[in-house]
């Protein structure tokens, strides 16, 4: 509780403040359980709309109950078109990144496009809201 900022037992809290504490930051971008919900964020994320801004929007409002703006969107399309293009270059780091801990990949998927999805749907998954929802 204490990685994630949590006030303790002893006293009633109404609200919680914002966080962002460096070991909440460890654990949510390396801990398996995350990594795993990051890789299924990411599957559920890849087809679920025509285009990769669809793609992206649907699946924060998955997450996050809310509409992306625009420059949330278009930060998420940046960061997806930067993984890829590293794991075409890496097909092994892609198949380990779209698999571990969560199983392989579905019939007809591309490892890196879902190794890329697991890097978006892991900082979606790290964001301040998802944690404390307002």
């Amino acid at each position: 509780m204490a990685t994630f900022d949590a006030p303790n037992r002893e006293v009633c809290t109404v609200r919680r403040g914002r966080t962002n504490t460096p070991l909440q930051a460890l654990v949510t971008m390396n801990d398996p359980v995350y990594v795993e919900a990051a890789q299924s964020w990411g599957r559920n994320a890849a087809k679920s709309g025509a285009s990769l801004k669809e793609q992206i929007a649907s699946g924060f409002r998955n997450a996050l109950i809310r509409e992306p703006r625009s420059e949330e969107v278009a930060r998420l399309a940046e960061l997806w078109n930067e993984a890829i293009t590293a794991f075409r270059k890496n097909p092994e780091e892609a198949k380990k990144m779209a698999e571990d801990p969560i199983g392989p990949i579905p019939a007809n998927s591309n490892p890196a496009e879902l190794a890329a999805w697991t890097v978006v749907g892991n900082v979606v998954l790290n964001l301040d809201e998802m944690f404390l929802k307002r």
